[in-house]
């Protein structure tokens, strides 16, 4: 297949939106150069709405950007069913997570497993989230690039170096208040790109609207009876709402990127309106993208032709070179790139405050306590950044995706287990130390057997949860002695006096 020319105009556009994104970072320096408190938490100054719009742009990456509307276009809409689940864990997180952490006035999620079980908890728990984000940082640069140059001649190490490196330096500069109002940004940007995607398509297909609604009729293209067919599980829709909301738990709970928001806000009360504005954004997402997928198809159904052999992963990027005008191209590819800079950006904030405040500030700080924690953050997300980009660039130039990917898998997969960790402890009294560790180990290993037989990643998820949970509670029942006070620390004490342990 031959490659399309970026142009340009659109070199232009995508260039000034980097640059824009520079000078956010650099606009807060001097603010974020303060203390920790003002890197990591912003001093509580953000808004509401705009932690809302940062914490949607943190969970929306370019990978989603793309394969959500190709599922829709190979598909149907089934997966839409899991972004639903938003409306199931916002009630939950507000009612008890998020009182916790404010409560607790945690720089990191991993704070609470520490007081709640041992210091072995918080450090086994940041490590992995540290690992993983690493690896993830890699990965949304590596995959939206390889999908948008395979469709055009733009040179991929040098988009790579230019997006990341950027990236990097817009959060090495203004700290968490600088990466939030960047997401502001990149938020619109993405989301306005989508609705233009949707119009431009309906608009260029004969036959506009009704032709995509009678494709969808014909082709089933919405949600068919096959998607409740238990038989076929990696479409199964209970499953898909069930997988989603444990994936989600643990992203709203266990993953330092999205928990860090919580304490950029004044009160609970702003924090709690910036999930629901997170809510209705990821509301939003269904139209826009499985929308988005489905418009795509019947354009290459009725009005042009994906060449032969075409990967349907680059669709979306392709449908944009090819089809829109210059310079608006251009706006649009930045909007990819947004998702996967605002991801970029708060897995290396997250970074940063895990190993400034779990490790160095919790184990080292006596042996450096001249040390600058700011200047140190700083450093951290240099080498996480350049860790990350150069294992991405690794990837562009070789064909070891296949194993980069295995190890996220490998390190991912501790995620969900962790959501249970924190689950078991703030919802019972019983559970300890020994009971999650071991639960813990052998929520892995089950969960590690379940993908091993390539049913669903969903299932995984159900399993991870689920698992570490019960194993938990029931391991502790068994081995009592490691109990020691939860006050203020469950649900049935949060009103109770709590005095930090260290």
């Amino acid at each position: 297949m031959s490659k399309v020319g970026f142009g340009v105009l659109n070199w232009v556009v995508l260039g000034a939106y980097l640059l824009a994104m520079l000078g956010v970072g650099a606009y807060f320096t001097r603010k974020a150069s303060k203390n920790t408190d003002s890197f990591f938490k912003a001093e509580g100054h953000i808004p509401a709405w705009a932690a809302g719009f940062s914490i949607y742009a943190t969970t929306l990456s370019a990978i989603t950007f793309m394969s959500t509307p190709e599922q829709a276009f190979l598909s149907d809409w089934a997966y839409a069913i899991g972004s639903f689940s938003i409306l199931i864990i916002i009630p939950i997180l507000v009612k008890f997570y998020i009182p916790f952490f404010r409560k607790l006035k945690v720089t990191t999620a991993y704070e609470y497993l520490e007081e709640r079980f041992s210091p072995v908890m918080r450090a086994i728990s940041s490590l992995l989230f540290v690992l993983y984000h690493i690896s993830r940082v890699a990965i949304v640069i590596y995959l939206p690039i390889i999908a948008i140059t395979s469709v055009s001649n733009i040179n991929p190490i040098l988009i790579a170096c230019v997006v990341g490196g950027l990236c990097i330096l817009y959060t090495f500069l203004g700290g968490i208040e600088g990466v939030i109002w960047s997401d502001v940004i990149q938020g619109f940007l993405l989301l306005g790109s989508a609705l233009l995607i949707c119009v431009l398509g309906i608009f260029y297909i004969k036959g506009g609207f009704g032709t995509v609604v009678n494709d969808v009729v014909i082709n089933h293209k919405f949600i068919s009876g096959n998607d409740f067919n238990i038989g076929n599980l990696s479409k199964f829709v209970p499953l898909i709402l069930a997988g989603q909301i444990f994936n989600s738990l643990y992203q709203y709970t266990g993953s330092q990127d999205v928990v860090q928001r919580y304490q950029t806000t004044a009160t609970i009360k702003d924090t709690n309106k910036s999930m629901y504005t997170n809510g209705w954004l990821a509301l939003i997402t269904i139209p826009l993208f499985f929308g988005m997928g489905t418009i795509l198809y019947s354009f290459y159904q009725h009005t042009a032709a994906l060449p032969a052999g075409f990967n349907t992963s680059a669709v979306v990027p392709y449908f944009v070179i090819t089809q829109m005008p210059a310079g608006v191209a251009g706006l649009v590819i930045a909007g990819i790139f947004a998702a996967a800079q605002s991801t970029i950006a708060s897995s290396l904030n997250a970074i940063s405050s895990c190993v400034i405040t779990d490790f160095k500030q919790r184990f080292f700080n006596d042996k450096f306590k001249n040390s600058n924690d700011v200047t140190l953050a700083r450093g951290i997300i240099i080498i996480a950044g350049v860790l990350g980009l150069a294992v991405a660039i690794y990837l562009l130039m070789g064909n070891a995706s296949q194993i980069w990917n295995l190890f996220l898998s490998v390190t991912g997969i501790f995620g969900v287990p962790i959501a249970g960790i924190f689950a078991v402890g703030i919802f019972t009294k019983r559970a300890n130390t020994v009971g999650v560790l071991t639960g813990l180990v052998l929520s892995v290993g089950l969960s590690f057997w379940v993908q091993s037989l390539n049913i669903s990643s969903l299932l995984v998820a159900c399993v991870a949860f689920i698992s570490a949970f019960v194993l938990s509670y029931v391991v502790s029942l068994l081995f009592p002695g490691g109990n020691h006070d939860v006050t203020g620390l469950t649900v049935s004490t949060i009103n109770e006096t709590y005095v930090k342990k260290n």
